[in-house]
């Protein structure tokens, strides 16, 4: 496969798939490679049913319902979308950046801009949860009926596992977070929320063994001072965090920032007619919101767009002003 276009965005999170839609805005053809096999990103991977809420102009939003309307307003240009394809090797032919992919197609394109969040994520592991992987134990929940009547151990105390609890709790037939500690890493509000709706939550205590015959039936804890306990379990949701590099991203001639690609005022890396918005930015007083993608993302395409065609306006107008 070889694909020709004026902008690859490497990406298909929320920034991108909002960068695609002012790619388009501004009449450059437009290609988003991501090495998911769905758009949406992390969103869509880690937490397609939680509420999101800090979008501006949504009080509160779905996430999958955020991605597809994301991927409603960019398809208004007709972005190829190059998913489940890891984009590999970025080198300057004919003064066009040619970007390899792993499964061997090519994308010859006038400029890059790279949207890739916190990069290829994995999740950390559930020590005893060996061999338990998709037969109970699960590290994220894209689905939430399907835990529907369950009795579900979540196990973690940050953010992921109060948001899972919260998201279960109506649908469930128990949950319960098991955490190693007895302070959180999570939002204090949120706990505080789980506690109101009678959530149980036990602290300094591990995971000693899942059992069951060809799923998971049953949870033993080990407690502090020795004791344990077992809880009835058909689903363990182990959100324990993970793991994020860039791959090989990092070998593209940038300058990075703890994992992060450095940018100036325009979103330009240290590399020509490649650029970087969302999570995966670095500058001073950045600040890591949805929100502030969807910004970058504006600014990074209104300045490629000047960086191809040195005539063309960096403000275009405003899109309501569009017939």
């Amino acid at each position: 496969m070889d694909l020709e276009v004026d902008l690859l965005i490497v990406g298909a999170g929320p920034t991108g798939l909002f960068a695609a839609y002012y790619a388009g805005f501004r009449d450059l053809s437009v290609a988003l490679v991501d090495s998911l096999p769905e758009a949406g990103g992390q969103i869509t991977a880690m937490y397609p049913e939680k509420m999101i809420f800090d979008v501006a102009g949504f009080p509160a939003v779905r996430g999958r319902e955020l991605v597809t309307a994301l991927v409603e307003q960019a398809d208004q240009w007709s972005p190829a979308y190059l998913l489940g394809r890891q984009a590999r090797t970025l080198s300057t032919v004919d003064e066009r950046l040619t970007v390899g992919l792993a499964d061997g197609g090519v994308v010859h394109t006038r400029s890059v801009l790279i949207t890739a969040g916190i990069g290829e994520f994995t999740p950390r592991p559930l020590p005893a949860g060996d061999g338990w992987l998709d037969r109970g134990v699960v590290h994220f929940v894209p689905a939430l009926n399907v835990h529907t009547g369950q009795h579900v151990v979540v196990v973690g105390g940050g953010d992921s596992a109060f948001d899972w609890a919260l998201a279960l709790h109506p649908i469930a037939a128990s949950v319960t977070i098991v955490h190693r500690r007895a302070t959180f890493r999570a939002h204090p509000p949120t706990v505080r929320q789980v506690r109101e709706l009678g959530v149980e939550i036990i602290t300094d205590a591990e995971v000693l063994a899942l059992r069951g015959d060809d799923r998971v039936a049953e949870v033993e804890l080990g407690l502090k001072g020795g004791d344990r306990k077992v809880l009835p379990a058909q689903a363990v949701v182990a959100a324990l965090g993970f793991t994020a590099d860039l791959g090989p991203i990092e070998a593209w001639g940038v300058e990075l920032d703890h994992r992060a690609i450095v940018v100036d005022s325009t979103m330009r890396t240290a590399r020509d007619r490649v650029y970087a918005a969302g999570d995966v930015a670095q500058y001073p007083g950045k600040v890591k919101l949805i929100a502030t993608g969807f910004g970058e993302a504006a600014t990074a395409v209104n300045n490629i767009a000047v960086a191809l065609n040195p005539e063309a306006h960096l403000f275009p107008g405003h899109s309501s002003n569009a017939s």
